[in-house]
């Protein structure tokens, strides 16, 4: 491994020295805008590359295909709502599960109408169809756990003392569930508006907040 960069606990390799970090956030910003114009299925590293003008053998460097490249960007892409989402915690306190649960679907859905490439890839694939050149679509962001797994396990830690009472890894379970749940009302909500269907977002919040009243513990 060379002196500037990292691994990734799920093998990817992290920039450390600011030029290599610049130019590995130009090739994720590429790989957004790509996925817009064409979708993952005819995305390519090769365009990727020529979008973000490095060479091909600089991607290669970071990442060790397509599947890796869409897993970097799932991982930005949390990376992102979760700071966006926790700055909108900080100025809506006191915060319960139901202003959470409202204010964590409403954060996704400004990210899916104004994020270039969340459409296709938020924290892992929205289609339903596994593109070429991707092996393992369900382990994007963690390859111990399923991706919604993994995005339950970060809400958990970010929900902070809301999350910390009763059974650990039952919370975690219920967080998972409700993920699925919100998911798929979600992908139906933008199937035919790219806005979002706003009774369809109203209700998918409805159906998470009425599952984790039942399901996670009074603070």
């Amino acid at each position: 491994m060379s002196a500037d960069t990292r691994t990734h606990p799920t093998g990817r390799r992290r920039p450390v020295q600011q030029r290599s970090q610049e130019r590995y956030g130009r090739i994720l910003d590429a790989c957004a805008g790509l996925l817009d114009e064409v979708g993952a299925g005819a995305l390519t590293t090769k365009e990727v590359a020529l979008r973000a003008q490095v060479p091909i053998g600089t991607l290669y460097q970071f990442f060790a295909g397509k599947e890796d490249l869409l897993a970097a960007l799932a991982g930005r892409n949390l990376d992102l709502y979760l700071q966006r989402l926790d700055g909108r915690l900080a100025t809506a306190a006191p915060v319960g599960p139901a202003s959470f649960t409202d204010l964590a679907v409403e954060e996704f859905v400004v990210m899916k109408r104004t994020v270039p490439g969340f459409g296709q890839v938020d924290f892992g694939l929205a289609g339903t169809a596994v593109p070429s050149g991707v092996r393992d679509d369900l382990h994007l962001l963690d390859a111990g756990v399923d991706n919604n797994t993994a995005v339950a396990l970060r809400l958990q830690a970010l929900g902070g003392e809301l999350f910390t009472d009763g059974d650990p890894e039952a919370l975690t379970l219920a967080l998972r569930v409700a993920l699925e749940a919100a998911d798929a009302v979600l992908k139906l909500a933008f199937r035919g508006d790219p806005e979002g269907d706003p009774a369809l977002i109203a209700e998918c919040k409805r159906l998470v907040r009425s599952y984790l009243a039942q399901r996670l513990p009074t603070p």
